[in-house]
């Protein structure tokens, strides 16, 4: 098996993503979990707009998200992103945040997504329909389904 594909995502806490105390809201987490999951598609190869284009949507079925500790505002903080698990047709990605300036963990969750044909609604079944973006999922896994 090779190593999972691990991509990371670092920016500051926005002022918007606080509360009157100065801690991050705690739905904030869940969009930054988008931007790793955007970033790791990106990096990896298999951006979502192409993916869209070729007319492949990956919407959310489930969401876990576990909350270690309170990030504060202005904050410099890491998204890690990798690929949980896959199966040709659901692809979990998994997140942890951390704070930069003490390593410190602040959350963790998971997202599954399906593969969706955009015009019709269908479940894609990727090694069948897209063999080369299939292949390229299960080396950033680092697994075969």
């Amino acid at each position: 098996m090779a190593d999972k594909t691990v991509v990371t995502t670092e920016f500051s806490v926005r002022y918007h993503e606080t509360d009157k105390m100065g801690i991050v809201h705690h739905a904030n987490y869940l969009h930054w979990f988008e931007v790793g999951r955007v970033e790791f598609m990106r990096q990896s190869g298999f951006p979502y707009r192409p993916l869209e284009e070729a007319g492949v949507f990956l919407p959310v079925t489930e969401i876990s998200c576990k909350y270690h500790a309170s990030a504060l505002f202005d904050d410099a903080v890491e998204v890690r992103t990798w690929i949980d698990s896959y199966n040709k047709v659901r692809l979990t990605f998994a997140y942890e945040v951390y704070r930069l300036s003490d390593g410190e963990k602040l959350v963790s969750g998971k997202t599954e997504h399906v593969f969706q044909e955009a015009q019709s609604g269908h479940v894609v079944r990727m090694h069948k329909t897209y063999p080369d973006l299939h292949a390229l999922i299960v080396e950033r896994a680092g697994t075969t389904p």
